[in-house]
């Protein structure tokens, strides 16, 4: 019955890692395209197009070419807030709120500065563009910190990885001598005990090492 217990515990944990780990790569390709997003804008207004305007060709023809907002979960390049920018964009609303509310999706953050630029553009008469090409560095920098940061950090989930298989290896090397484990913690009150013991440890140890990762990635 402990191997059923065992996987029955097991599935829920990997759907749940498996979902937050699709999750946070959406969240990065969505993050790349609002930089992409803040360039193309830039070159719009170069071009000398109205900032609605070139709002509106960036999202597209430039990035919807590309595919470079589709999430494979909404398959929207904005999220739910897609269109409501859109039509700001085309008949002058107010393309700021539509840019926040946009920003509540993952990894779109950074069009809450934008929408910031796009606010003091129009209130205060500022350039656009170089307030979005100053945006557009920041998050290139920002996601080159998170990169070099996650590189950095790989050592660490080695090590947890190599913590979690030592009880495995130690249950092999056990058998290989001949001392029979399994049968020991399988078949007798002590090795139960010791088995309940170990096995609550170990979750314990496991929990508190990718925490302590988990809380270095998110500094």
């Amino acid at each position: 019955m402990l191997p059923l217990g065992g996987g029955a515990v097991a599935v829920p944990l990997v759907r749940r890692w498996l979902r937050r780990r699709a999750g946070a790569g959406e969240a990065e390709r969505a993050a790349a395209a609002v930089a992409a997003l803040c360039g193309a804008v830039v070159g719009e207004l170069r071009a000398g197009r109205e900032p609605g305007q070139a709002l509106l060709v960036a999202l597209r023809e430039g990035l919807a070419q590309d595919g470079l907002l589709a999430t494979a979960s909404s398959g929207s390049r904005l999220g739910e807030a897609e269109a409501a920018v859109l039509a700001a964009a085309r008949f002058g609303g107010d393309v700021p709120s539509a840019l926040r509310q946009a920003a509540e999706g993952p990894g779109l953050g950074g069009l809450s500065g934008m929408a910031a630029c796009w606010r003091v553009a129009v209130d205060g008469g500022a350039g656009l563009a170089t307030g979005l090409e100053r945006l557009e560095a920041a998050l290139r920098d920002d996601r080159r910190r998170r990169e070099e940061l996650r590189a950095q950090l790989a050592g660490a989930w080695s090590t947890v990885v190599v913590l979690a298989l030592l009880p495995v290896a130690g249950l092999g090397l056990g058998a290989a001598l001949g001392a029979e484990p399994l049968r020991v913690l399988l078949h007798t009150p002590g090795g139960l005990a010791c088995l309940a013991v170990g096995a609550s440890l170990e979750a314990v140890g496991l929990y508190w090492a990718c925490r302590i990762v988990r809380g270095g990635e998110a500094a």
